[in-house]
């Protein structure tokens, strides 16, 4: 039964030019699942070896290329990036002290990027990584279709994508090492008992074995599909009808956050493009708050600077995932006092 939900969901949401299809139907698969009373959990090692391959994947995503592009125009990277990090903070604070969500489910939800990271880390640091998922998933939906009717109001067209090649001929030794990292990455990440290390180990070590050892990291969309559905089957398993009337119930506030988050940030891409000449699609979907591979399709198929937009998002994205456990203690330590 959860297959055949998760089927008929994920179809529906890429009928519909949704992003994270996989993910976000997964998700919603497992949600109905677990309202119909269903038992089935995904155990912890596949789950593990789903975080190994996303973290992997996000590894791949962070080549020298970027570094030279932030290098070139770091005060506007610089600028950017803290921006939109300090807004997401005030926005979840407000949440949090407002009591719309519990805990520090509104810090690590509202934070601007790195949505799948920040679900699966916030249930590594103690909170409720259901009330995250739907706040970063909203987002992420929320920031796609606000990045999609700008685009097509600057006259781009969003109709074609090119199809996806789901079993691609394989480089086997270059794989095998591929999977010989993951899994050696959440081998080592559950023995170090690192929080999130399931995640960050298998990221770390991609980045380092690509970028210093030559590792051509190679992740077949059906090995991605995989660990899409896993991820999401673990967090949509795992709600409630409790929880869902909590969520609905926190929904308008919610919403209300995620519109002011994408309209300040919306605000600092005018500042990009008025103070440092760039053309205002290229700023406003640099600065655009996260769903980067959103951003990517659409900013692929316009008349911008693609590296200039991919790197402020990788930019975010790490610092994002490197800052926001320490940010959040300290806030929950502060609320708390």
């Amino acid at each position: 039964m959860l297959g055949a939900l998760t089927v008929a969901v994920v179809c529906l949401l890429m009928m519909l030019h949704l992003p994270a299809a996989l993910l976000m139907g997964a998700i919603g698969a497992g949600i109905l699942q677990a309202l119909l009373e269903g038992s089935v959990r995904v155990a912890p090692l596949p789950f593990a070896l789903a975080q190994g391959i996303v973290g992997c994947m996000i590894g791949r995503g962070l080549r020298p290329s970027i570094l030279h592009e932030v290098a070139r125009n770091w005060p506007l990277f610089l600028g950017g990036v803290l921006f939109a990090i300090v807004a997401g903070i005030v926005l979840g604070w407000m949440l949090m002290r407002l009591r719309v969500l519990p805990g520090t489910t509104a810090l690590w939800g509202i934070s601007p990027g790195a949505a799948t990271a920040m679900v699966l880390m916030a249930d590594a640091f103690g909170a409720d990584s259901r009330l995250v998922a739907f706040m970063q998933y909203m987002r992420v939906l929320c920031v796609a279709l606000t990045a999609s009717i700008v685009a097509r109001w600057w006259g781009v067209d969003m109709g074609h994508r090119p199809p996806v090649i789901w079993f691609p001929p394989l480089p086997v030794p270059q794989f095998a090492a591929t999977l010989g990292l993951i899994g050696g990455g959440v081998v080592l990440a559950r023995r170090l008992a690192v929080p999130a290390g399931a995640l960050l180990l298998p990221l770390v070590l991609g980045v380092a074995a690509q970028d210093g050892g030559g590792l051509a990291i190679i992740l077949p969309p059906w090995l991605l599909a995989v660990a899409y559905v896993l991820v999401g089957w673990s967090i949509g398993l795992r709600f409630t009808r409790p929880i869902l009337r909590h969520a609905a119930r926190a929904a308008p506030r919610v919403l209300a956050a995620i519109a002011a988050l994408i309209v300040l940030c919306g605000g600092m891409g005018w500042v990009l493009a008025r103070l440092a000449g760039i053309d205002p699609l290229t700023a406003y979907l640099a600065t655009s708050p996260g769903g980067a591979d959103s951003v990517a399709i659409i900013a692929a198929s316009s008349p911008v600077d693609l590296a200039f937009v991919m790197a402020m998002q990788l930019v975010r994205f790490v610092v994002v995932v490197a800052v926001t456990p320490a940010l959040t203690r300290f806030l929950a330590r502060r609320a708390a006092a």
